[in-house]
């Protein structure tokens, strides 16, 4: 099957576009987040934050967003573990 893979981490996903993303999965924000990274310290862990700050957050620091997630058409699941993949329909 072919694909494209983006690193997000190296090609940080804007606000727009990673609200577009977890829009597609299904998932809020604080369902997307990496809790054992320093930036979820520092940023998110004991503050009370809407998710649209949680999405700026994500945005600016992006290894608090967890991965892999697969997009096929409108759809998207956070791939862990893979058998997420069968929500996805691949034949």
């Amino acid at each position: 099957m072919d694909f494209t893979s983006i690193n997000y981490i190296e090609e940080p996903l804007s606000a727009k576009e990673l609200k577009q993303l977890l829009q597609k999965t299904g998932l809020r924000p604080q369902d997307a987040l990496r809790t054992k990274e320093p930036a979820y310290r520092e940023h998110v862990a004991g503050r009370n934050l809407s998710d649209d700050q949680l999405i700026r957050i994500m945005a600016e620091h992006s290894e608090l967003l967890q991965r892999p997630i697969v997009v096929r058409g409108n759809k998207a699941v956070l791939a862990r573990p893979v058998d997420k993949l069968a929500e996805l329909n691949f034949e």
